[in-house]
Formats: C-alpha cells, structure tokens, sequence
C-alpha cells in the first residue's frame, strides 16, 4: 500500500495564508504578494520544502484531493520555487488533467485544433520531463501545423502512439496519477547530484529546499483573443525606462520569447503590431500592474501574463534580469524615488559586479568560439591581435594597432609589453601571479593559467588544446571576468561608469568605517585611484619606475657598478628621475597620504636573461660578453624570493635607499610648495628583524637631515614596515619600536606561510579546493585560519608596543569583500588595493558596516 504524507501537504495562496520565503520559495512568497495586490491571479496552492523532500524520499502527497480543489474538468501547473530565483530549478510542465476525455470535452467547446494543441503540448512535456523518453521523438515541430495536418490530429495521434510503444503503456488517464508523476519527477530532479552543483555554482547552500506550486492553468489557446506574453518596465541592459517584452497570440507559458517572428510589441512601434493597439485596456493594465508592483514588491519586476479570450490574467512575476549596470541604476532609482532606503540599495549591489561596470565586457549574448580557458584574474574584454613579447607589444602600439600579449609567464620585463597591450594571456599563473597584479593594477583584461595552450615564442605560434595554430598577429579576444579566450573579434558593451555608479558609491562612503586606499605605482595609476576617490595611496612600488628605456640602462649600469662611490654615480642619475616621479605623485594625490615602498626586487630581474639580450648590453656599457654573462650568472638565486632582496638590499647596498629617501623628501618639499604639505610614508620591505628596521631607520633618518639643511625647509614623514614574513607578523613588538606603521602585506605573507609559490600553486589549486584540501584559493581569498592568525598576532603585539600604530593590509586580498571584513573586525585603519578594485572595496566595507555596525 502507497504511503501518503501524513498531514497537509499543501497551502493555498491566499493574502493570509502563512506562506514563507524560507518554507514555500520566492514564487510561492511572490504569488501571495499579487494576490495581496488584487491582481489577477488564478487559483495556487504551495508545497513547501520538507513536503518536496518527502515527495522525493518516495512520500507521494495525496494528489486526489489535490485536483478536487481546482474542479474535475480545470487544466493545471506546476512550477519550481527555490528560495532564491537565481538558483534555477526543474522546467514548469503546463495543462496536467489533459487527458482523452478533456480533449474530446474541449473539441466540442474550442474545437479539434486547439484541443489538440493543448494535449499535444501536454504529452510532449510529460513524455520528456516526467517520463524521460528520448526527446527526438517528441521534438518541437510536431507541435507545428503543416498542410497535410491543420489541426494537428496526425502529430497528436503519432505522440499517443510513440508514448506507448516506449513505455508498453496508454497515456496516463488519471489527473491525480498525473499530476503525482509530475510532482515526483520535479522533486527528484532537484534532488539530483547535477542539479545540486548547478546552484551550488550559484551560491545556494548544500542543502537549498525547493518548493512547487501549482496552478490552475490559464489557457491562452481559444475562439477569443487569447494568447501569452511576458512584459517588464525597464531596459536589463542598462537599467533605464522602456516597456520590453512580447505578445503571442494561441500561446502558453513563455512561448512568445521564444517565436519572436511570431510574437508581436507590447507599446506601439512603428515595426509591426502592438497589444496596446489591439488589447489596449489590457495593456493599460499591465502598465499599472507593473507600476504597482515596483512601488510595493520593491524592485522592476518582469510579468508573465496571459490572455484568455479576452480576460488578462497575471501567471508570475519574477526579479527583471539585469546586468551589473542595470542592477546599480535600478537600485539608485529605486532609492531615490524612496521606495527602499540608502542602506538597502548599497546592500543589493554584489561588490564584485562593479568590477563588470568599469571595463568594457565581452556581450554574454554574443557566440563564442572558445579557444582557452584558464583563471580571469582581471577583469574586462579586450580585441587585438596576438604578439609574444614585450618589444613586439610595444611596435604594435607605436603602429596604432590593438595587441594582446601572450606569454608562457611574465616578468618585470614585460611590463612595458603589458602597457601596450589591451589584454594579456599566460599559460601559467595564479590569482596573485605577476600578470595578474600588474594587469589588475592597469585595469588589463588577462587570463592565467590557460590551460592546455603551448606557446611557441621562436616560432611565433600558440597552439590549442583542439589542435588549432594561431600565430602572431591573428586576431583573438580576451574575457578577462569569465577566463575565456575566444577567436576573433567578439562583439563588446561599453564600460557604465556613470551617474548611478557615482551615487551608488557616494552613499557607500556614507556608511563604511575602515579606510580604502589603492596600490599605484605610476601617475596614471595615482590618476585613476583618485578618479575612484581612494583615501590614498597603500603602496607604491618603486621597482616599476626602474623599466623605463632611460631608466633602465642606468640602472643596469649601478648593477654592474664594483665600487659604492660608482653605483652612487648611476644612483645620481637616477635621482632626479625618481624625484620627478614622486612629485608627479604627491601633486595627483595632493591632500592625501602616500605610502611608498623602497625596493624590493633582487637585481637580477633587471638584466637580460637571452643571449641577444647580453650581447645588447654588453655593447651599451662597454663591457667584454664575458664579463656581462659572468656578472647575470652571479646574480643568479637559486630562490630569488627569499633571496637578496627587500630590506637585504637596502643593509648590503644602502645607496639605493639613500638615494630613493632623498628624492621622497625633495619631491614632497617641491610638491607642498603648490598645495598641503606632504607628509611621505616610507615603508620598508621584506622586514624579519628589528635590528633591519633599525639599521634603514638610521640611514633615513640621516637623509632626512641633509635634506633639511640643504633646503632650508621643515618636513615631517613617517617610516614603516611592510610584514610580509611570518617572522615580522610575530615579531611585530619589536618591529614596531621603529615604525609609525605596520602594512601587511598579504601576497608574500601567504606564499610564505604556505610555502606555495603563487605562480605555480594555479597548477593544482582547483584539484585542492575540489576536494576540500583548502576552502578557497588562499591566493584569492585571505585565509583567515592561518594567516590570519598571523595578522591577528602581528596587530595585537603592535598594539601592545606602540599606542596608535597604524595597521593596513596592502595585498591584493585588500579588495576582496571576505578579507575587508576581517580587516575590519581586526580593527585595521584601512586596506589597499588595485585601483580598479577600490570602487569594490568601498562598497563591500560599507555593506559591513551597515550588516554590523561598530558599537559607539
């Protein structure tokens, strides 16, 4: 005997029946809401989650009387309900209850056509949904009129027959059996492994319920005028005002979105027919009913409808699907017409959809010929033609031509390559690779870890997984957000920084409570920082400003310098260089703090590594190849990380940050003379030990000195330490005695801690969060168990040493939402990051702040 649930499985939606989001589904919650609306809704019932489970575990709820409550001879639906619309769920099947008796009911009040339509389209869904039978035998275009077969009895017939040879049975007859096939069906789809890690990739738990309503069916298929359509009240590309949607007349369901060759406007256009010329007290309605439901279900709403001789009848109405772009004008709009609050309208924005608004995007509509597929780690689409190297990027700029740079890795000398490139692509690489920092620091498009491609670099070719070449000059396109590269031009939408992206981010400045300041290491870095209202600059790198043509061979001449007085020599020219940079810096950033790191990099990053390159500079300083070759091999690390490097170079070659502290403090005296005063901060790198903090604070401080008395003006500036080594982070104490500030900086800390190197973990990073070895990328996403900790001890220690040290982070974790909140509950003054990431970091820190406020 069949087990039923032993109590009420259902609840009819009614303006007080006790239906919840968290019970019944946002459909079901929705549905209640129209009806509370007085719209004109048809008759619903709700099964709430555990019900669904039941169904699922083999508990069928009793269907008989289920139907009574629509009446013997009504057509019915169901449709999938999960908490959250975008979690997506099993098809609505349309008109159960079809069955030989209703049809020939329905011939002799609607005739054979429509009749046959209905049931057709009923055994069709049942046939493929419920019954799992191969959908070639019951494909669409049997639901087509033809000549030989007008009214569709001979595709009806041929269904019938095709359903019973599969299944050496007759059609379900019986309503009831119907409809608790289909209920079982939709619960066990849900149930299903590949349906879990669909919304799962969604952002629904594990263990996400569903809920199914169902209802009785509005035909849209009659003598009368009766037809489907779905209607919405603004553009979901861009946000703004305009009635979109279609009409199709002797449809059902979303029919009319897909035949829009057969489906008519919704407002007068002068392109073909409209509803609001032929149905124009429908239409009328609709508008109203869309206006109603912005101002009280709070949002744009789509609406799905339907037409039943004559009569409009409200089915649905789901959350308008938007773009990033849309999604911030629909929120600011709906703030300022004080439908929701400020703080609402910041907290329905995801952080990271701003990062689509501030680059141009790949069109998600356009057909994509993927040729790559590796990690986006920045964001943004780009077209140009391929180029291997550095020098080749920059030909192809100076020709005025769009280039994408492709390269097994990049180093600090292809920086100037990446400049000239509107996108970049390497085959290795992870989240906090070289590429991808730079890239997200230019606002570059790039994808890491590209896997399966082989670059060629000798020959010029990049080879596919597929088999398929591509050589230099081909044209391809970068997807830097979803980490796909495609084959030729893609069509692209334009970047939307504009009115609502301004207020939506001047209301987040209202409530955040930690600082955000942006990592820039160049002018048009600085530049674009203030363009998004960063409260500074966290970190600049002065080791990018070293790669310029000029700078470049002086530099490599300091390198090859054996004695101080003649790297000095090379550091005086390099002087005014730096002082120029820093001024440029200080009058972009004027009124904001600075902060600036000394240099960290080993020496060797700076000389050529190829053959052809040692013979160039071999000829520039005058030197025998010989001595070049034995001089680069010297300088070769074993592990140029934990090399010479950092605050080791600025003990064993002070030169090098006597020089870098005397063109801070001429620069930030020149620039006060134009504006506030300057108060420069000097952080130092790669710190393990307070007799190192000491030793460059002495030399500073002494730089400082000289530089006063030569010109003849008071300056203040503070000194700090950039924690990148778990040793500074618990020897912070110590550290802190000779530093106004502490800077976590989180990409070598956690290389560090792990003992991962960041450009090579992307090669079994995905295996590793697969299978729960790590969470998430550490690289990604700060790991606050263990570095975390590390962070934890460093601040609490500081602290306890120093009242009032400034604490930041300035990794690339600083615009992640996830590490801004730890950041904020560490109680940290503020986090850096790259400039294109700091509209994400103020809006993530104001949602924080708003989701739990600081006690006062």
């Amino acid at each position: 005997m069949q087990k039923h649930t032993d109590i009420a499985t259902y609840t009819e939606i009614t303006p007080t029946a006790p239906i919840y989001v968290g019970q019944h589904g946002g459909r079901a919650k929705c549905l209640q809401r129209l009806v509370r609306l007085d719209m004109p809704v048809p008759r619903t019932i709700a099964l709430p989650f555990d019900k669904v489970q039941a169904i699922a575990a083999g508990y069928p709820p009793n269907t008989a009387a289920m139907i009574a409550e629509f009446g013997e001879d009504a057509l019915i639906s169901v449709r999938p309900s999960s908490e959250d619309p975008d979690w997506g769920g099993p098809r609505a099947i349309l008109n159960i209850g079809m069955n030989d008796a209703r049809h020939a009911a329905l011939c002799e009040t609607e005739g054979p056509a429509t009749a046959n339509a209905l049931y057709l389209r009923f055994i069709q869904a049942y046939a493929v949904h419920v019954a799992r039978l191969d959908p070639d035998m019951f494909d669409a275009p049997i639901l087509t009129p033809c000549a030989d077969d007008p009214d569709l009895s001979k595709a009806l017939a041929t269904a019938l027959r095709a359903y019973e040879d599969e299944t050496d049975e007759q059609f379900p007859q019986d309503p009831a059996r119907q409809l608790g096939e289909v209920l079982r069906s939709m619960a066990r789809a849900w149930a299903g492994t590949t349906a879990r890690l669909l919304r799962q990739a969604k952002g629904a738990p594990e263990d996400a319920g569903l809920g199914l309503v169902v209802q009785q069916m509005a035909m849209g298929i009659g003598s009368g005028e009766s037809g489907s359509g779905v209607i919405q009240f603004v553009n979901g590309t861009t946000g703004e005002p305009q009635i979109t949607g279609r009409y199709k007349s002797q449809s059902q369901g979303r029919d009319a979105l897909g035949a829009k060759s057969e489906a008519i406007f919704l407002n007068k256009d002068p392109r073909g027919t409209s509803l609001a010329e032929i149905l124009p007290e429908q239409f009328e309605a609709l508008v109203r009913f869309g206006k109603l439901g912005r101002e009280r279900l709070r949002d744009e709403m789509q609406i799905e409808f339907t037409i039943e001789n004559g009569e409009l009848v409200i089915l649905d109405a789901v959350r308008v699907s938007r773009t990033s772009a849309a999604a911030v004008a629909i929120a600011v709009s709906l703030a300022e017409d004080g439908i929701i609050s400020r703080e609402e309208a910041v907290l329905r924005i995801d952080p990271r959809a701003l990062t689509e608004m501030l680059h141009p995007q790949v069109d998600p509509e356009a057909e994509r010929d993927i040729i790559a597929s590796g990690i986006g780690a920045s964001p943004g689409g780009a077209t140009g033609k391929i180029v291997f190297s550095a020098t080749a990027a920059q030909a192809s700029l100076a020709q005025g031509d769009d280039c994408i740079l492709v390269r097994r890795e990049t180093a600090p000398e292809d920086i100037r390559g990446m400049h000239a490139s509107v996108a970049v692509m390497t085959e290795k690489g992870g989240m906090t690779s070289h590429a991808a920092v730079i890239a997200r620091g230019l606002g570059v498009p790039c994808i890491v870890g590209a896997h399966g491609i082989s670059i060629n670099h000798r020959d010029k070719i990049l080879k596919l997984p597929d088999g398929r070449f591509f050589t230099e000059g081909d044209i391809i396109t970068i997807d830097g957000t979803t980490g796909e590269a495609l084959a030729g031009a893609a069509k692209m939408l334009d970047a939307s920084l504009d009115g609502a992206f301004t207020t939506l981010l001047e209301w987040a400045d209202e409530f955040r409570d930690i600082g955000v300041r942006a990592n820039a290491d160049t002018p048009t870095d600085a530049l674009t920082a203030r363009r998004f209202e960063a409260q500074g600059i966290g970190l600049c790198r002065t080791e990018h400003m070293f790669f310029e043509d000029d700078r470049l061979t002086v530099m490599r001449e300091m390198i090859f310098a054996k004695q101080p007085e003649d790297r000095r020599a090379s550091l005086d020219q390099l002087l005014p260089m730096q002082r120029a940079d820093f001024i440029e810096l200080f009058k972009i950033m004027q009124g904001q703090p600075v902060c600036i790191r000394l240099f960290d990099p080993p020496l060797h990053e700076f000389l050529p590594s190829t053959r052809e390159g040692m013979r160039e500079l071999a000829e520039s300083l005058d030197l025998p190849l010989s001595d070049v070759t034995r001089r680069i091999a010297n300088l070769k690390e074993f592990n140029p990380m934990l090399g010479l490097r950092g605050v080791r170079l600025g003990i064993t070659l002070p030169e090098i940050y006597d020089m870098q502290a005397q063109a801070i403090f001429e620069a930030a005296v020149e620039a006060s003379k134009h504006g506030d005063p300057v108060v420069p901060e000097i952080m130092i790198p790669l710190v393990s030990a307070q007799r190192e903090a000491e030793l460059v604070k002495t030399r500073i401080d002494a730089v400082a000195s000289a530089v006063r008395f030569a010109t003849g003006v008071e300056f203040t500036f503070r000194l700090g330490v950039m924690v990148e080594t778990p040793r500074a982070a618990l020897r912070a104490g110590d550290i802190a005695q000779n530093a106004a500030f502490l800077s976590f900086g989180t990409n070598d800390l956690t290389q560090m801690t792990y003992g991962l190197s960041r450009d090579d973990a992307g090669r079994f990073m995905s295996d590793y969060v697969q299978q729960g070895v790590f969470s998430e990328d550490p690289f990604h996403v700060l790991d606050t168990d263990g570095v975390g900790e590390l962070l934890m001890i460093g601040a609490d220690r500081a602290r306890d040493a120093r009242e009032g040290i400034m604490l930041s982070l300035c990794g690339e974790h600083g615009g992640n939402p996830e590490s801004i909140s730890f950041c904020r509950k560490a109680g940290f003054d503020y986090v850096s990051c790259s400039p294109y990431r700091v509209p994400v970091a103020r809006l993530a820190s104001a949602q924080l702040a708003i989701a739990d406020p600081k006690p006062e």
